[in-house]
């Protein structure tokens, strides 16, 4: 079929382009190892958040009175602020829920 020396250039093409396919394997193999590292670091951060995230809730109301103590030690309306604001809010939301637009426009009396 084929001469002797076509089948041996065939052989040393076909070894030339499989020295090649394994040199731009091990390249594709070390790039994708170097973009994927950020990844590798967020996967063990998101793993570590979630096994800390159960003790994480529990602290961060008395972090954040520490954290307001140092930071802020002299906003004094701050603290009264983050200590009464929820009672006012809700004081106000329930005054206003009572006072409905029926009853300003009722309050001028019935006509006679």
């Amino acid at each position: 079929m084929y001469p002797q020396r076509e089948l041996i250039r065939l052989a040393a093409y076909k070894a030339a382009l499989q020295r090649d396919i394994i040199r731009h394997r091990a390249q594709c193999a070390a790039a994708a190892a170097h973009v994927t590292q950020p990844l590798e670091l967020l996967d063990r951060l998101l793993t570590l958040w979630h096994r800390i995230a159960p003790f994480a809730a529990l602290a961060a109301v008395p972090l954040g009175f520490v954290v307001q103590r140092n930071v802020f030690p002299r906003l004094k309306v701050l603290r009264s602020l983050m200590r009464w604001g929820p009672l006012v809010f809700t004081a106000v939301r329930s005054i206003s829920s009572l006072v409905t637009p029926h009853s300003r426009s009722s309050s001028s009396g019935p006509r006679i």
